[in-house]
């Protein structure tokens, strides 16, 4: 096995740890995540313990472009007209998930949270693993998110196989959550995309009524209490 802390060089370490069912941490646009390949249901579970994370909490995926979605998720038309506007970047898009995807990584749920990170070496490591990754904050649960490699190897430690340093991660806001699974459309958390950004797209195609529902009546914090699993 190669050093656990890997350089942008050595991303093809990083891909065939992967790909061999292995943990491997990252840097996002916002802070480090940790991942496994989202089609490898024991990967997924072992990313579960090494995060202690309770199995009742869903994890994310992350795609390299939004062609790849169909595989795992029912696209609407909404999503092809946000995610051509806002991929790569903060906005976290839920849909309907197909019988594809692993059950592990929705905690048994029937929809999945969706993102592409607007940071080059997440995009080439989604690029070159060539598979959508479950992915969520490279820290134990209940602790700070991870900035810097050091830090994710500080808290993660042997639980995972590797580290790939892309430096300090910019931090900030968590990505913004759309439910497309409800109509109209439902922010379950506010973030760097805001609700007027994504009426504007949203209205073009009259995918959303209009007079668009109050502001007050779309942001809710009711499944956003656990930060870390949608951060990315």
């Amino acid at each position: 096995m190669p050093d656990r802390l890997l350089r942008p060089d050595q991303l093809d370490d990083a891909v065939a740890l992967l790909r061999e069912g292995a943990l491997v941490s990252f840097p996002t646009d916002t802070v480090y995540g940790v991942a496994a390949l989202a089609w490898d249901a024991d990967a997924v579970a072992r990313l579960y313990e090494a995060k202690a994370r309770p199995f009742s909490k869903a994890i994310p995926v992350m795609v390299a472009e939004p062609e790849a979605v169909p595989a795992m998720a029912h696209p609407t038309a909404a999503f092809w007209r946000l995610a051509a506007a806002f991929w790569p970047g903060p906005l976290t898009m839920i849909l309907p998930k197909t019988d594809l995807l692993p059950a592990v990584v929705t905690a048994g749920g029937d929809t999945v949270a969706l993102r592409i990170p607007d940071h080059p070496l997440a995009l080439a490591l989604l690029r070159q693993v060539a598979a959508p990754l479950a992915v969520t904050s490279a820290n134990l649960s209940g602790h700070p998110p991870a900035r810097t490699a050091a830090e994710a190897l500080a808290q993660l430690g042997d639980r995972i196989a590797a580290v790939l340093d892309g430096g300090l991660a910019p931090g900030g806001q968590p990505s913004t959550i759309l439910d497309l699974t409800q109509s109209p459309p439902r922010i379950l958390r506010a973030g760097p995309i805001p609700l007027d950004a994504i009426r504007r797209v949203l209205l073009t195609e009259h995918w959303m009524p209009d007079p668009y529902p109050p502001a007050e009546r779309l942001l809710t914090a009711e499944n956003a209490e656990d930060a870390e699993s949608t951060e990315h």
